[in-house]
C-alpha cells in the first residue's frame, strides 16, 4: 500500500482486507536506493541530490491537481484495503512533515535515531478519509515547500551527515533525500496511473 515505512504492525493482511481495512505495508522500501522501482518507474539511485527540492515542488503540484478533483471521488477507495486519493494525499503531506523533522535531526544532531512512525495508525487516528481536500491541499503545499527549502539549504559536508531508523536502516542526508522522493512520486503514480 505504501512506499514509505511501517515499523511494526502485527495485523494479518488478509484479515484486514476482508474487514475493509487498509492492508498494512510492512515492506522495507530501502531497496529503492539500489535499483529503479518497477512499479512507479523512478530511478531513485540516479536522482541527483540537488534536484530533490525541485522534484518535491513538482510532485506537490501533481497532488494539488489531484485534490482539485471531485470530493466524492477523492474519498472513494478503489478497493476496501487500498487508500483513497484523499488518504494518499494526507499520507504524502505527513511524509513531507515527518521528513523535515528527520532532516533537521540529522543536520542538528550527531547520528540521531529517528522516532518510530506507524503510517497506518496515523491514517486511522487522523481520520485521513474525513479530511477536507482543500485544507489538505494547502497543508500539503506548505509542507512540501518547507521540506524543499530545507533541502535547498543543505551544502557541502552536510550531505554526509547520518541518521538511523529503529529497524536498522541508516541514511546519509544524500541517501535520505533520494529515499524520500520515491515515496510521494510512487504514490502519485498509485493515484494517477502515470509512471515517471
Amino acid at each position: 500500500m505504501s512506499a514509505s515505512e511501517n515499523v511494526a504492525n502485527p495485523a494479518n493482511p488478509a484479515d484486514a482486507a476482508a474487514a475493509g481495512e487498509i492492508v498494512p505495508d510492512t515492506k522495507d522500501w530501502t531497496w529503492v536506493l539500489e535499483r529503479p522501482c518497477p512499479d512507479c518507474g523512478l530511478d531513485t539511485p540516479g536522482v541527483v541530490r540537488e534536484d530533490v527540492a525541485g522534484m518535491i515542488r513538482v510532485n506537490a503540484e501533481g497532488w494539488l491537481t489531484v485534490l482539485a478533483g471531485d470530493e466524492e471521488g477523492l474519498r472513494r477507495r478503489p478497493e476496501p484495503g487500498v487508500w483513497s486519493d484523499l488518504e494518499y494525499a494526507c499520507h504524502v503531506r505527513d511524509v513531507f512533515r515527518l521528513f523535515l523533522v528527520r532532516l533537521n535531526l540529522m543536520l542538528d544532531g550527531e547520528d540521531p535515531l529517528f522516532p518510530n512512525w506507524d503510517q497506518d495508525e496515523t491514517a486511522v487516528a487522523e481520520r485521513y478519509g474525513e479530511q477536507l481536500p482543500g485544507v489538505v491541499a494547502g497543508e500539503l503545499a506548505e509542507a512540501a515547500e518547507a521540506l524543499a527549502g530545507a533541502f535547498e539549504r543543505v551544502a557541502g559536508e552536510q550531505w554526509r551527515r547520518t541518521g538511523n531508523r529503529s529497524d536498522g536502516a541508516r541514511f546519509t542526508v544524500e541517501s535520505f533525500a533520494r529515499y524520500l522522493i520515491h515515496d510521494p512520486v510512487h504514490h502519485l503514480v498509485d493515484v494517477t496511473g502515470e509512471r515517471v
